[in-house]
């Protein structure tokens, strides 16, 4: 799992989340920054961030899908901002979820993502 949100605070609090949940989580501050570990690592699934400055998260999800379109994507956006995730959808994300998020509800969209692909993923393993 990657993790990429500007915010040092989210990346931790998400890191202990699901590295508690037995998660292999690594971690990015920027779009730029979530691309190499993209090329790096390739991770499942990416937790990201909408807002971040340089690279927005539409910009850096275009770019990831670029490298490999397979890998599933969960947008983290704030209430409001539903026309970028029409956007979002269109370049391919899995599911999204506001900000501000409650840490249990978050878990589940991502089990429910990965549960869907889990085919898709052990084919790729």
């Amino acid at each position: 799992m990657l993790v990429v949100d500007d915010q040092m605070g989210v990346r931790r609090l998400l890191y202990e989340a699901f590295k508690e949940e037995g998660y292999k989580v690594e971690l990015a501050g920027s779009g730029l920054e979530a691309l190499e570990k993209v090329k790096s690592e390739m991770p499942d699934i990416i937790l990201m961030d909408m807002k971040m400055p340089g690279m927005n998260g539409l910009e850096t999800l275009h770019e990831i899908k670029k490298v490999n379109d397979s890998i599933l994507v969960v947008m983290m956006t704030a209430y409001g901002e539903l026309e970028i995730i029409s956007e979002a959808m269109k370049l391919g994300i899995n599911e999204y979820i506001t900000k501000p998020f409650d840490i249990n509800e978050l878990r589940s969209v991502v089990k429910k993502v990965l549960d869907k692909n889990l085919n898709r993923l052990k084919i790729k393993a």
